[in-house]
C-alpha cells in the first residue's frame, strides 16, 4: 500500500488554532471587567449580565448551527462562524456610555403612566455578547464532525482531546495578553486586536480545507484508507435521515451528558469571567498579577483537558470495554475537582490558592474529552446535531454562573462583608455542583446510542 500522507494532521493544526483563537476571544473579556464597568458605571450584578448573554445565543444556535453543518458541510460553516464572532469581539470595543428614553407616556383619565422605553450602554453591550455568543455556538458541533470525518477512531480521542486542551491554552492566554493590551492600548483596542486574528485563520481555512477528505490534493489512497479503517465515517454527501426526536429526547444519556455538561460549564464560566476580580478585589492582588494568576488556572484546565484525553483512551484500550471505563473516568475527575475546589479557599497565599484553583480546574477538565468521545459515539449520523444539543444543556451553567457570582458578592457587600468575606462562600456552591456532575457520570450509558432504539454502540 502506498505510504500514507499526513494532510489530516494540518486539519488538526486548523481546528486547535480554531479552538484557540475561540477561547482567546470568549475570556479577554473576564480581563477587561473591571474596565468596562468603570467605563460604563456597571456594577458586579449588571456585568454577570453581560457575561451571561453569550451563553444563552451560544446555547439558543448550538443544534442550529450543528445542524448545517450535518447537511451543507462544515468549511463554509466554520468560516462564516469565525468572521461573524470575529466582528463582534471587535465592536464590543465599540460600546459607549450613553443612555437614551423615549419619553413616551400613556395619558388615560385616571392613569398617567411612563411607558418610555430606555436604551443604554448595558443594554447595547448585552446585545452585542449575544451576537457574539451566536457566532461561537456552532464552532465546536462542527469540529466535531470534521474531526469525525478526518480521523480513524484510534486516533479520534487524541484529535479531540488536543482541540480542547489548545481552547484552554487559549482561555489561558488571554488574561495575561488582555492585561498587558489593556495597560497600552486600552480595553477597547484590546477586542479590535483580538478580533482581527478570527479573519486571519477563516480566509486560510477557506482556502485550505476541504470536508471530504477524498477532495483534498494533498490526500493520497493511503491516507484515505487509513482515515477509513476501523471505523468508516459517512461521507459528507450521504443522505441524512431526519432527527429522530422521540428517540432522542426520551434518552437518559442526553439528560445525564447534559447535567455533566452544564455542572462543570457552571465552575469553567466562574473561572473565565469572574476570577481576576476575585484577586484583585478579593485577594488584593495588581491587575497584571491577577492576570497572570487567572492565566496559571487556565493552564492548569488545559493540562487536565490535554492529559484526561490521553488518559481516556488509554483506560479503554486497557480495560477493552467503555461503559465502567468512562463511568469511573467522569467520577473521578469531577469529584476530585470539587474537593480540590473547596479546598482552595483556605490558602491565605494568592499563588497557593490559585495553584489549588488550578488542580481543581485540571481535574474537572480532564473529563472533557472522555465527555466528548462519549458523545460522539452514541450519535450516529446525526453527531453534529447531537453535539450542539448536549452541549447546548450546558447552557443553564454557563448562564447562572457568572450572574450568581456577581450578584452573591453585591449582596455580600450589602451586608458588610468585604475582601474575602465577599467571595469565598460562594466558592463552596462551586465545589458541590461539580460533585453533582460526579454523580451524574454512576448512571451514563457510554455504549447505548440516543438516536437509534435498542441499539448499543
Amino acid at each position: 500500500m502506498e505510504k500514507s500522507t499526513h494532510v489530516r494532521y494540518g486539519v488538526l493544526g486548523f481546528l486547535s488554532a480554531l479552538s484557540f483563537i475561540l477561547y482567546l476571544d470568549r475570556v479577554c473579556i473576564s480581563k477587561a471587567a473591571l474596565n468596562i464597568e468603570n467605563d460604563l458605571g456597571l456594577s458586579h450584578t449588571a456585568m454577570g449580565f453581560v457575561f451571561g448573554a453569550f451563553t444563552i445565543a451560544y446555547g439558543l444556535f448550538e443544534v442550529p448551527t450543528g445542524a448545517w453543518g450535518d447537511r451543507y458541510g462544515s468549511r463554509g460553516v466554520l468560516t462564516r462562524i469565525v468572521i461573524w464572532w470575529s466582528l463582534f469581539t471587535a465592536l464590543t470595543g465599540c460600546v459607549y456610555q450613553f443612555s437614551w428614553k423615549s419619553g413616551f407616556r400613556v395619558h388615560i383619565p385616571g392613569i398617567d403612566q411612563d411607558l418610555s422605553l430606555v436604551f443604554d450602554s448595558f443594554i447595547l453591550l448585552m446585545i452585542v455578547r449575544f451576537l457574539f455568543g451566536a457566532g461561537e455556538a456552532g464552532a465546536f458541533p462542527n469540529a466535531a464532525r470534521v474531526l469525525a470525518h478526518w480521523f480513524p477512531l484510534r486516533e479520534r480521542g487524541m484529535a479531540q482531546g488536543f482541540v480542547l486542551t489548545c481552547s484552554l491554552l487559549g482561555g489561558a492566554a488571554a488574561p495575561t495578553a488582555a492585561g498587558y493590551l489593556i495597560q497600552d492600548v486600552g480595553w477597547r483596542w484590546t477586542f479590535a486586536i483580538f478580533g482581527s486574528v478570527g479573519i486571519v485563520w477563516a480566509a486560510a481555512f477557506y482556502y485550505w480545507f476541504r470536508d471530504d477528505p477524498a477532495e483534498h490534493s494533498a490526500v493520497n489512497d493511503g491516507e484515505r484508507q487509513f482515515i477509513l479503517d476501523g471505523n468508516p465515517p459517512a461521507s459528507v454527501t450521504d443522505h441524512h435521515p431526519p432527527i429522530p426526536w422521540k428517540i432522542v429526547l426520551a434518552s437518559p444519556n442526553v439528560w445525564l451528558l447534559g447535567g455533566v455538561i452544564t455542572c462543570g460549564a457552571f465552575t469553567a464560566y466562574m473561572f473565565m469571567t469572574w476570577y481576576p476580580t476575585y484577586l484583585q478585589k478579593g485577594r488584593g492582588v495588581s491587575s497584571i498579577e491577577a492576570g497572570w494568576l487567572s492565566s496559571l488556572v487556565l493552564a492548569g484546565g488545559a493540562v487536565g483537558c490535554f492529559c484526561g484525553g490521553y488518559l481516556s483512551g488509554w483506560i479503554v484500550r486497557l480495560t477493552g470495554e467503555r461503559k465502567r471505563s468512562r463511568r469511573m473516568i467522569g467520577i473521578c475527575t469531577l469529584g476530585s475537582a470539587g474537593l480540590l475546589l473547596g479546598a482552595c479557599t483556605q490558602f491565605e497565599s494568592p499563588v497557593v490558592t490559585s495553584l489549588c484553583a488550578a488542580l481543581a480546574f485540571g481535574c474537572a477538565q480532564a473529563q472533557q474529552g472522555n465527555w466528548w468521545a462519549t458523545v460522539t459515539d452514541i450519535s450516529g449520523k446525526h453527531l453534529g446535531a447531537m453535539f450542539g444539543l448536549m452541549n447546548s444543556l450546558g447552557v443553564p451553567g454557563a448562564f447562572i454562573s457568572p450572574i450568581f457570582l456577581g450578584g452573591f458578592v453585591d449582596w455580600r457587600n450589602e451586608h458588610g462583608y468585604v475582601g474575602r468575606g465577599q467571595w469565598d462562600p460562594g466558592f463552596y456552591v462551586y465545589a458541590t455542583v461539580l460533585l453533582i456532575g460526579a454523580c451524574c457520570w454512576v448512571f451514563i450509558e457510554p455504549t447505548k446510542s440516543i438516536v437509534e432504539r435498542d441499539q448499543p454502540r
